[in-house]
C-alpha cells in the first residue's frame, strides 16, 4: 500500500492537466522566441497535437515521460509503479498503443511528427537545436 491516503492521491491526481502543461509551455516559449506562429490542439487532426505549424505541415507533440513511458532507459520519471500494476500497466500501454497509432495517422495525412520528452527540456539549447534540425527538415508549404 502507498503512503498517500487515497483521498489525498485522487486531489493530487485531479491537477494533472493534458493541455497547457509546464513541459509544453517552456516549448511554445521557445518557438516563439524563434518568431513561430502555430496552432494548438486542432481538433481536426489524430490525437490533437499540442502544437501545429501548419506552414511546415508539421506538429509538435510534448510528452510527459511518465504518461507516455519515454522508452529511453536514462530516463527515471517512466518507471513503472510498483503499486497497482493492474491498473497503471494496461492503462500505460494503451496510452503508448495510442500515441504510435495518432502519429502513424498524422504521416499518413502528410504530417511531419516531432515528440519531444519531458526529461530532455532540462537542455533548452540541445532542444532548440532539435527544433532547428526538425523544421530544416520540412519542406515550406506553398499557398
Amino acid at each position: 500500500m502507498g503512503v498517500i491516503r487515497p483521498e489525498t492521491r485522487s486531489a493530487l491526481m485531479s491537477k494533472i492537466r493534458s493541455k497547457n502543461t509546464k513541459p509544453e509551455m517552456e516549448v511554445r516559449r521557445l518557438l516563439h522566441a524563434k518568431g513561430l506562429r502555430f496552432r494548438l490542439h486542432r481538433k481536426d487532426l489524430p490525437g490533437k497535437p499540442d502544437i501545429v505549424l501548419p506552414k511546415w505541415n508539421a506538429v509538435i507533440l510534448v510528452n510527459g515521460c511518465f504518461w507516455h513511458q519515454h522508452p529511453s532507459a536514462t530516463c527515471r520519471a517512466s518507471a513503472l509503479p510498483t503499486t497497482r500494476q493492474d491498473y497503471w500497466l494496461p492503462k500505460l500501454a494503451g496510452n503508448v498503443a495510442r500515441d504510435h497509432a495518432n502519429i502513424a495517422s498524422l504521416q499518413a495525412l502528410g504530417w511531419r511528427v516531432l515528440v519531444l520528452w519531458e526529461c530532455e527540456l532540462k537542455d533548452k539549447a540541445a532542444v532548440d537545436s532539435q527544433i532547428e534540425r526538425f523544421l530544416r527538415s520540412c519542406p515550406l508549404k506553398h499557398s
